[in-house]
C-alpha cells in the first residue's frame, strides 16, 4: 500500500489547504450566512456544529474523499462483523458487540458471542439485584481502562446515582491512594470489585492484596467480586467463581466499560439505566456504520481532526465539557485517543511519514476559562477545541445555568471572531476552530453515544493513518524493566542500568533506609 501521503486524496488536500489556509473564519461567514445552519449535522438529539471550523465545503469533500479512498466503509465493516483487525494481536475488536441487542448475530470465529454478551449481562443484574443490604461501600480495584471507564460513567451519571451507598476507585499503586479510599470507610459494610482481566496486573493485585489484608479475619468471599477471565487466579485469591463476571479478548481495555468492567456502574445507577447507556452506545454504533459521510457525526469529527493534526500542524485537542458531571471525561479521552493512535508505525509495521494522534487533555466548564483558555484565545499554538453543552441541567439552581451556558456559547464565538482593539494586548485574532455539540440533557444513553462517538472518532482516524488502534506495546517496556528493578530496591544487588538509573537507584535505597 502506497503511503498516506502519496495518495492523490491527500495530494487534492494539501493543495487545497494551500488555497484556503489565510482565508479567516470572519470571510468565511461572511460569504455564507447561511453557514451556521447548514455545516451541521445531528443524530438522536445530539447537535453538531462545526461551521466554526476552517473549512469550506470543498474541504468537507475532499475529506470525505480521503475517507473513502482509505477504505474506511470496509475496514468499518470488517470490525462490525468480528474480522481480526488487530493484527498484531490477531484479534477481533468488537466493543461494540458488548451493546448489541439481544437478538443480533455477531460471529467471531464461526461463534455467535451476543448470546454470551448478554449472559453476563444477566448475571450482573442478577448480582445487583441481591447485594447484601449490609454493604454500604464500593470500592473498585483496577487500572487503565478497568478504573477510567468506571471513574469518568459514577462520575458522569452520579445524577442517577443510588445514594445509600459509597463509592470509590483505587487505581494507583502509590499506597496513598488505598489507604485514602478505604480511610473513613468500615471493613464489614465494604464491597471490593477487583477488576484485572489476567488476576495479574502488577497495580491492581498489589491494592487488592492490601484490600484483602484491611478486612482483618472478615471472609474474602462475602467481600471481593472479580472481573476476569483467570478462574485459577480468582479462586486462589480466595473470590468464590460464582461472583467473577468475565469478558472476552477482542475487548480492549480502554474499551470495556459496557462489558463487566461497568459492574461498578450498574450498581451504582441501576440495571435500567445501565442498559439505557448500551442503547446509547449501541444507537452511535448503528448512526457510525450507517449514516452518510457527510452527516456522521463521527466520520466529520475524525476527518476534522486530520485536518488540523496533518495540515495545520496541530498538536492537541482541547475538550471542554460545560457539565460538572463530565469533569473526568477528558481523562477517560486521554487514554482511549492516545493509546490507541499514538503510534509511529503502520500496520505493515513500516514507520509513518506523517504525524498521528493529537494530545487529548481539557478540564470542565468555566474553570478551564480562568485556568488556560489564555493560550487558547491569546497563545501561539492553534488548538481545537470540542465544546460539549446540555440545554437542561439535571440540578436547576436559580441562574446558574444560563450562566454556564452563556460562557459555553460565548468562548465559541469569541474563538472563532476574535476582537480588534488599538492596543496589540488586546486584540483576539480569532480563527481558533472548535466543534460544538449540544444535547438536551445529560442521561445514560446521551452519555453512551458521546463515548461511542469518540471511540468512532479514532477509529476513523486510526484507518486513515493506518495503525492498529487496538494494541499497546508502546506500555509494555516500562512494566518489563519495573518487574526487574522491583527486588534491585529492597537489596544491595548488583544494578547493570545506565549510570543516570543507577545513580537515582543508589540515592533511593539510602535514603529509604534512613
Amino acid at each position: 500500500m502506497n503511503s498516506l501521503t502519496a495518495r492523490p486524496a491527500w495530494t487534492a488536500l494539501a493543495n487545497h489547504f494551500q488555497q484556503i489556509k489565510g482565508q479567516h473564519l470572519r470571510q468565511l461567514f461572511a460569504a455564507d450566512p447561511t453557514r451556521g445552519e447548514r455545516l451541521t449535522a445531528e443524530f438522536a438529539g445530539l447537535y453538531l456544529d462545526y461551521s466554526k471550523n476552517r473549512v469550506t465545503d470543498e474541504t468537507i469533500r475532499l475529506l470525505v474523499k480521503l475517507a473513502e479512498d482509505c477504505r474506511l466503509r470496509e475496514r468499518t465493516a470488517a470490525m462490525f462483523a468480528g474480522e481480526k483487525i488487530n493484527v498484531t494481536e490477531n484479534r477481533a475488536v468488537l466493543h461494540t458487540a458488548l451493546r448489541a441487542p439481544r437478538g443480533a448475530s455477531i460471529l467471531v470465529d464461526g461463534k455467535n458471542v451476543v448470546p454470551d454478551v448478554h449472559a453476563v449481562l444477566d448475571r450482573m443484574t442478577a448480582f445487583v439485584s441481591r447485594l447484601d443490604p449490609r454493604i454500604k461501600n464500593i470500592v473498585n480495584i483496577g487500572i487503565g481502562g478497568s478504573d477510567l471507564g468506571p471513574v469518568m460513567a459514577y462520575e458522569a451519571l452520579r445524577h442517577y446515582s443510588r445514594r445509600d451507598l459509597t463509592f470509590r476507585f483505587v487505581s494507583n499503586v502509590d499506597g496513598t491512594d488505598f489507604v485514602e479510599a478505604t480511610r473513613d470507610l468500615l471493613p464489614a459494610e465494604t464491597l471490593f470489585i477487583v477488576a484485572s482481566k489476567t488476576f495479574t496486573t502488577q497495580e491492581t493485585m498489589t491494592n487488592a492484596i492490601t484490600a484483602r489484608h484491611w478486612l482483618g479475619n472478615l471472609p474474602v468471599h462475602e467481600h471481593f467480586v472479580a472481573i476476569s477471565t483467570n478462574e485459577a487466579e480468582v479462586k486462589k485469591f480466595g473470590i468464590d467463581p460464582k461472583n467473577m463476571f468475565g469478558f472476552w479478548d477482542w475487548v480492549g481495555g480502554r474499551y470495556s466499560m459496557t462489558s463487566a468492567i461497568g459492574l461498578s456502574t450498574m450498581i451504582a445507577i441501576g440495571p435500567e439505566n445501565f442498559r439505557a447507556l448500551l442503547a446509547g452506545f449501541h444507537a452511535m454504533d448503528e448512526h457510525f456504520r450507517t449514516a452518510p459521510y457527510e452527516k456522521n457525526l463521527p466520520v466529520l469529527m475524525g476527518l476534522l481532526g486530520i485536518w488540523y493534526v496533518n495540515f495545520f500542524g496541530a498538536e492537541t485537542v482541547a475538550v471542554l465539557p460545560y457539565d460538572q458531571y463530565l469533569k473526568r471525561f477528558p481523562a477517560y479521552l486521554q487514554q482511549l485517543t492516545m493509546e490507541s493512535n499514538g503510534k509511529y508505525v503502520t500496520l505493515a509495521g513500516q514507520r509513518v511519514d506523517y504525524q498521528t494522534g493529537a494530545i487529548f487533555w481539557g478540564e470542565p466548564g468555566t474553570n478551564g476559562q480562568h485556568s488556560f483558555y489564555q493560550l487558547i484565545h491569546q497563545g501561539t499554538k492553534l488548538i481545537p477545541c470540542d465544546f460539549l453543552g446540555f440545554s437542561r441541567s439535571l440540578n436547576p439552581t436559580g441562574a446558574h445555568h444560563d450562566l454556564l451556558m452563556s460562557n459555553f456559547f460565548a468562548q465559541t464565538e469569541a474563538l472563532a471572531f476574535g476582537k480588534d482593539a488599538p492596543a496589540a494586548h488586546r486584540v483576539f485574532e480569532g480563527n481558533r476552530p472548535s466543534n460544538t455539540l449540544l444535547a438536551e440533557q445529560l442521561t445514560p444513553a446521551m452519555l453512551g453515544m458521546l463515548v461511542a462517538l469518540y471511540e468512532h472518532i479514532v477509529f476513523t482516524q486510526g484507518v486513515i493513518w493506518n495503525l492498529d488502534s487496538f494494541d499497546q506495546w508502546g506500555v509494555e517496556l516500562g512494566k518489563v524493566l519495573a518487574k526487574q528493578i522491583v527486588p534491585e530496591l529492597q537489596a544491595d544487588a548488583d544494578l547493570r542500568h545506565d549510570s543516570s538509573t543507577n545513580a537515582l537507584i543508589r540515592r533511593y535505597r539510602q535514603q529509604r533506609l534512613r
